[in-house]
């Protein structure tokens, strides 16, 4: 029986359905990635699985006791409090007891490697959403709902949760725009297109190959149809003898196609973006020579040289915090660096996207945001209406005029993109343009960036969309290391050489126990009373052997190894918090055992 599902669902707010009797059942152990256009209403939908919503028409059915668990797309920044009462409030509704409630927390945080002490208000949004992960993740759900996951998270993040989330053994839905990730995680895919939910029960690979050819028919059947309509058209605009004579099955034929033809939804159209022309800048770029630059006596660069020259596309790939941006800014000159030099060419003309939007008015207008309060902008030297501009990157007239504080993420970031390319350049700098676009809008992205004739400065999380684009890539490699390495992401992995740290190589226990040993308790035998008494101690040598291995994959150093010493880590990783689940269930049985005992007592 399903886990969680919908019955002939429809739900609109105003214009079309977003969902037009839409059918969905979802089993234990299967990973559903939900695909679709930005506004097509896949949040709606995950909103309604969650019952934060409720359907106009159909129902949403739930086999009884399954718990539900729901990631928005969004960080709540608001929120206050220490990471230990963020995650545990995701217990609230849940009937736990206190003992069991608390120590559910406690695992909760090792698993998701956080600090429960820290103040949730001063964390980075990776930190953030991994805290809200573990929230999601603390009642222990049967059912896991995922709106964009891997926003704001690094590469080393996204890979412990693709981990994690392939041993997931309830029922996933999950949206993203993280190809490498779906691929490795996702085991089938629905799509949500024009108010139908079309289940095309494969993986993400086999669905692209299928979608196209859907898509081929599709056009090639529209045509025929719109080519016959508009022959019957013709037909019946003859004259007037041609009307007395008409036969009346093909007028009402006729009427038939023209009630088709008006209640077809088309199919969400493309952004169109284009680059301005600025002239090519000299063929030096940025030439950076032995650059330093830290904060509060923590490197962030190290004894850094690089040259950059017209036509490189660059990939900056490290993880949250490492100086990503900073680097983007020692680069461009907007920093002084400690120790160095930096020098920019001639003729560059600089368009800068920035990660945290800050260029937005929030309070203007999408229109006043782009053309400044002016109707028209100037476009490679032709005046260009407002409007038709926005309409190239999908809003509407209405949508145009609204403030941008009501859009959604992935409508503020195609504004940005709208913004940016407003002005001519030959250097474009993207810090993270993917998150919350569709993949369709990513990947025409990604082909403007391929045809882009200037200089492209990259940061990144999606391997992917590096591996497509960049030619050369700059690590953050922590303690101001900063290394450059030949292709993307994938071509990093292969470079990298191993390094054998000597203090990896037998897990570090601590010196002190968290968990005091357990006095034999009645009820139990004594074979289950010895057992009991060394579970603590087992329990502490495991998440000490956890945390070291967590600590070490954490280092950037890690990812320098060979693939079959990363694997084997990766491994052992894996059989350790196998064990830590085990132990744990046991222990518990064995107390609830010998608290039953003394009740009945």
């Amino acid at each position: 029986m399903a886990l969680i599902g919908m019955r002939d669902v429809c739900i609109g707010f105003g214009g079309s359905l977003l969902l037009d009797h839409v059918n969905f059942n979802m089993e234990r152990g299967e990973r559903v990635c939900l695909l679709g256009r930005n506004g097509t209403g896949k949040s709606t939908l995950m909103r309604l699985l969650n019952s934060d919503i409720v359907p106009d028409e159909g129902e949403i059915t739930t086999m009884q006791g399954v718990r539900v668990s729901f990631l928005p797309q969004e960080i709540p920044e608001a929120g206050q409090g220490s990471v230990a009462e963020i995650v545990a409030a995701g217990l609230e509704g849940a009937v736990v007891e206190g003992w069991r409630r608390t120590n559910q927390a406690e695992k909760t945080l090792t698993r998701m490697e956080l600090d429960g002490k820290e103040r949730y208000e001063n964390l980075s949004a990776g930190m953030k959403r991994r805290v809200m992960l573990a929230r999601t993740l603390v009642s222990e759900p049967d059912v896991l709902l995922l709106d964009e996951p891997t926003n704001h998270l690094d590469i080393g993040a996204i890979a412990w949760m693709e981990d994690f989330l392939s041993r997931f053994e309830g029922g996933l839905l999950l949206v993203t725009h993280d190809r490498s990730f779906l691929k490795k995680v996702a085991t089938r895919t629905v799509e949500l297109d024009r108010g139908s939910l079309i289940d095309w029960s494969c993986d993400y690979e086999t669905f692209q190959l299928r979608k196209q050819a859907v898509l081929a028919a599709e056009a090639g059947h529209r045509k025929r149809f719109d080519d016959k309509l508009a022959r019957e058209e013709a037909w019946i605009r003859k004259g007037i003898k041609a009307r007395r004579t008409r036969n009346e099955g093909r007028v009402r034929e006729l009427e038939k196609m023209r009630a088709e033809r008006q209640a077809r939804r088309e199919l969400i159209g493309s952004v169109r973006m284009k680059t301005q022309d600025a002239g090519n800048s000299g063929k030096l770029v940025i030439e950076a020579e032995a650059l330093s630059y830290g904060y509060e006596k923590k490197p962030v660069i190290e004894d850094f040289s690089t040259l950059i020259m017209r036509g490189d596309k660059i990939g900056i790939i490290g993880p949250n915090g490492s100086g990503k941006t900073t680097l983007l800014r020692v680069l461009l000159g907007e920093l002084p660096p400690a120790k160095g030099t930096v020098r920019l060419g001639v003729n560059l003309e600089i368009a800068y996207f920035d990660q945290l939007r800050a260029q937005l008015d929030e309070n203007k207008s999408v229109a006043e945001n782009v053309g400044g309060g002016n109707d028209t902008i100037l476009f490679n030297g032709k005046p260009k209406h407002i409007i038709g501009y926005l309409g190239d990157f999908l809003f509407s007239p209405e949508r145009a005029r609204t403030p941008v504080r009501s859009l959604s993420g992935g409508e503020r970031n195609r504004l940005l993109l709208a913004c940016m390319f407003t002005q001519p350049s030959n250097l474009l700098v993207l810090d993270e343009p993917t998150n919350d676009l569709d993949l369709e809008t990513l990947e025409l992205l990604e082909d403007l960036l391929l045809d882009y004739p200037g200089t492209l400065l990259l940061v990144s999380h999606d391997r992917t969309f590096i591996n497509n684009v960049v030619t050369s890539t700059l690590a953050l490699e922590g303690e101001g290391r900063v290394g450059e390495y030949v292709g993307g992401y994938d071509d990093w992995v292969r470079q990298r050489q191993p390094e054998v740290r000597p203090e990896a190589a037998r897990p570090a226990v601590k010196p002190e126990t968290q968990r005091p040993k357990r006095a034999p308790k009645p009820g139990l035998s004594f074979k289950e009373q010895r057992e009991l008494e060394a579970l603590p101690e087992a329990i502490e040598t495991l998440e000490a052997e956890k945390e070291e291995l967590y600590r070490s994959m954490s280092d950037p150093e890690f990812y320098r190894k060979n693939g079959a010493g990363a694997a084997s880590e990766l491994a052992r990783l894996k059989s350790v918090e196998e064990q830590l689940d085990e132990s744990y269930r046991r222990w518990e049985f064995l107390e609830m055992k010998a608290t039953e005992a003394v009740s009945r007592n």
